[in-house]
């Protein structure tokens, strides 16, 4: 490794360790010609991943646009940036390992949509309604009756409460009434 003060590439390694949840090394290194002491840090260097649009225009993958995304879909649910910033890094992961050099942008999409559905519905729903172009009430109903049977969500007839058979958690009731204007 090149001292960054003399330009000398002899140096001895001083200390190593794991850094970034073990995705990096640090090593502190002293120069074996001027004694200057420096850090380096060694990474895994990832295959560049294209986007292909859904329009067929195509572009580098920008985790941060991801997280951008998933934070609109997420204000005011209570889910904390660090969740997020971790599915984001989950997704690059498992887009890194598929091996491929591009991805469609609908596969991201998909990866999306599956981690946000065991975070918050409602987070799963408003990025569905981005991601699929929602066109109107319909499409909402569609979801909400898909990620309702995905998810065992049942109103038993004659029941003032739901049933969550996926925490195994009874809500509270929801009561609703109907105002008449006389």
């Amino acid at each position: 490794m090149q001292c960054p003060y003399c330009q000398n590439t002899d140096s001895r390694v001083l200390e190593s360790r794991s850094t970034e949840g073990g995705k990096s090394i640090r090593r502190r290194r002293e120069c074996l010609n001027c004694k200057h002491r420096f850090t380096t840090y060694e990474r895994i260097e990832f295959v560049p991943i294209t986007v292909i649009k859904k329009d067929g225009n195509r572009e580098s993958f920008d985790s941060s646009k991801l997280l951008r995304g998933m934070i609109r879909a997420c204000e005011k649910t209570g889910i904390s940036q660090q969740v997020l910033e971790n599915i984001v890094d989950e997704i690059e992961a498992q887009i890194q390992q598929n091996g491929k050099k591009e991805v469609k942008s609908t596969e991201i999409g998909e990866l999306v949509l599956h981690s946000l559905k065991g975070v918050s519905e409602v987070a799963y729903v408003r990025f569905a309604s981005v991601y699929k172009q929602f066109q109107g009430i319909n499409d909402f109903v569609d979801t909400l009756k898909n990620l309702q049977r995905e998810t065992s969500i049942e109103l038993p007839n004659n029941s003032n409460h739901w049933h969550y058979s996926k925490s195994e958690e009874t809500k509270p009731p929801i009561h609703t009434s109907i105002v008449g204007i006389n």
